[in-house]
């Protein structure tokens, strides 16, 4: 797990190395154990690492014989296999997961990213062929950005690297900023930083004289169709091989791991699986919100962990974590989501930074095995209520926000209707939108900023290859039945893992923000209101009542109204503003 940074000069120059240093330091974070450089010709890359495999010995950049570079972030899971199906052609100087991945690049391009089995963004440079090979995973784990001037065609793990080394000035995007507020996150290429993109999930690019020649794309998904593997009881068992492999892979370290434990079915079969795989009672860390009126998971996820043999570590987010915490997550997401779920991933991993380097979650579950609510409305008939998913903005109809155009919404209505037809089903392309957009660009986007702010790594077992190509063809009747989703998931866990209460109808996760909020609503609300970046988006005055009487019946546009506020003054203004929300605003 990595943080990497490139520049490649389009005028032939040495790419300058005070640039490079300086995107380095932003990305520390991110790997605090070691860094690495590399420049040749005009290409240069930095790269700042946290040791997971060949802790000793897999320091990047790595080099192939042809004299290539390669640098990397996140992990490849098949290592292993690929490492032996190419022994005898590879001469292998490390054991690092990514050097079968750079003999496989050095020789067959941008058609190797199909072998991979990983999460990973990566940066490969072939001197003989003068270009730069730049990749992302098939469902965007882990993430990779580009900006492109007159001069240079750079790239970065996170935004705020070309900013810091003075390639750009941090400036919006109206259009995508609009999609922030309204989505709680931005939805395309196209970040909220003018000028700054991303690599889209299983993008690959290769670069000559800093312009793009050639562009691929590995789908996430399969194709739609095919059948059950059998019966019910066959297709949970078919289930259990693959799911069983998927475990076993991402659980490659040669650092401690555990886990997130949620009070659902998703982490709890992570949990189930990671107990039958280890001989060691496996960590598992649940956050619960005591003392409010929402749900409290962690008296379903000690019994889950009780039940699995796992050491259980229980941790609270209260009121005064919110206040506190919250300039400090603003500040980590310089690509911004206004999840909510990012506090309590945030201080989760602090706490399993104590005990672990490497964490397993649950994330992709909902998205491969029809978890969400708007799935079960899909496909039920008109006369009980059955609706399509329509692109909603959490602002329709409050009065708040100055525009209440939808130019916002073109972009996930474009997502949506990409991935209609192709022979799926209405529940497959409900499916495959929630995979290209919502899952990279909003939880996993989460899930990456949250963890890597403390240097810990977040793996996903649902999102496995293995896992995708047998969970997305299964008959719609296999993931939603008796108006419940993630049927074949929820009968497995059943079997294998009573406790869990598998069948059991759950509550909704959710962050008791809109408590927190109206509890201090008549000293937060001006202070939002007078920020100038709320001013040009909002009517101060319906933001201030916002915040003094509709912040526990509208939570989500207050908490978004909230951390924007906070995320402009730090990545727009530069203010790097001490002490909690308060203060962050008033200064």
């Amino acid at each position: 797990m990595c943080g990497i940074a490139g520049l490649i000069m389009k005028n032939g120059r040495a790419p300058p190395l005070a640039a490079l240093e300086a995107m380095q330091r932003a990305l520390a974070h991110r790997g605090p154990e070691s860094a690495g450089s590399y420049v040749k010709g005009s290409v240069g890359f930095v790269q700042t690492r946290l040791a997971i495999i060949d802790v000793a010995g897999g320091d990047h950049p790595l080099y192939g014989p042809g004299g290539s570079a390669l640098v990397g972030n996140g992990e490849i899971y098949n290592f292993v296999e690929l490492r032996a199906e190419l022994a005898g052609r590879v001469n292998y100087r490390t054991n690092s997961d990514f050097e079968p991945t750079l003999g496989m690049l050095e020789a067959d391009g941008l058609e190797a990213l199909g072998r991979l089995r990983g999460m990973y963004a990566l940066a490969l440079h072939r001197p003989w062929k003068d270009d730069v090979l730049l990749a992302r995973d098939p469902f965007g784990i882990k993430p990779l950005y580009r900006l492109e001037t007159d001069s240079l065609f750079a790239f970065a793990s996170e935004p705020q690297a070309f900013f810091a080394a003075g390639l750009a000035k941090p400036a919006l995007d109206p259009l995508r900023r609009d999609e922030f507020l309204e989505l709680q996150y931005a939805n395309t290429a196209d970040t909220v930083f003018a000028g700054v993109r991303r690599l889209l999930p299983g993008e690959g690019v290769r670069v000559v004289g800093g312009a793009v020649v050639e562009t691929r794309r590995v789908d996430a998904l399969p194709p739609a169709g095919g059948a059950a593997p059998g019966t019910v009881d066959e297709t949970v068992a078919a289930f259990d091989r693959v799911f069983e492999n998927a475990v076993l892979v991402h659980q490659r370290s040669d650092v401690p791991y555990g886990m997130f434990l949620s009070g659902g079915v998703d982490s709890a079969a992570v949990l189930a699986m990671m107990a039958r795989l280890n001989e060691r009672p496996v960590l598992a860390f649940t956050c619960g919100f005591a003392g409010t009126g929402a749900a409290d998971e962690r008296a379903q996820a000690a019994a889950v962990a009780k039940a699995c043999g796992a050491e259980h570590v229980s941790i609270e987010f209260g009121a005064g974590d919110f206040w506190r915490l919250l300039p400090e997550i603003a500040g980590a997401f310089d690509d911004p989501t206004a999840d909510y779920a990012i506090l309590p991933t945030y201080k989760l991993g602090a706490e399993a930074k104590k005990r672990v380097k490497v964490v397993l979650s649950g994330e992709g579950g909902d998205e491969l095995f029809a978890g969400y609510g708007r799935y079960r409305y899909l496909m039920r008939p008109w006369w009980r209520f059955g609706r399509a998913p329509r692109i909603k903005g959490m602002f329709d109809r409050l009065g708040i926000l100055r525009d209440q155009g939808r130019d916002w919404a073109a972009a996930a209505e474009a997502v949506a209707a990409a991935e209609r037809g192709n022979g799926r089903t209405k529940l497959q392309s409900a499916q495959a939108a929630d995979v290209r957009g919502w899952l990279p660009h909003d939880l996993l986007l989460k899930l990456d900023r949250a963890l890597m702010a403390h240097a810990v790594e977040g793996r996903t077992p649902f999102l496995d290859p293995d896992v995708a190509r047998f969970a997305f063809p299964l008959p719609d009747g296999l993931k939603v039945a008796e108006d419940r989703g993630k049927w074949i998931l929820r009968r497995w866990l059943a079997k294998h893992c009573p406790a869990a209460d598998a069948m059991g109808r759950k509550h909704g996760f959710t962050v008791p923000v809109g408590e927190w909020i109206a509890e201090e609503g008549a000293r937060i609300g001006p202070l939002v209101a007078k920020q100038a970046c709320i001013r040009e988006v909002a009517r101060p005055e319906a933001v201030e009542q916002l915040f003094k009487d509709g912040a526990r019946k509208h939570p989500r546009p207050a908490f978004t109204l909230l951390f924007y506020a906070l995320w402009h003054r730090r990545h727009i203004e530069g203010v790097r503003a001490e002490g909690d929300a308060f203060g962050a605003l008033a200064a």
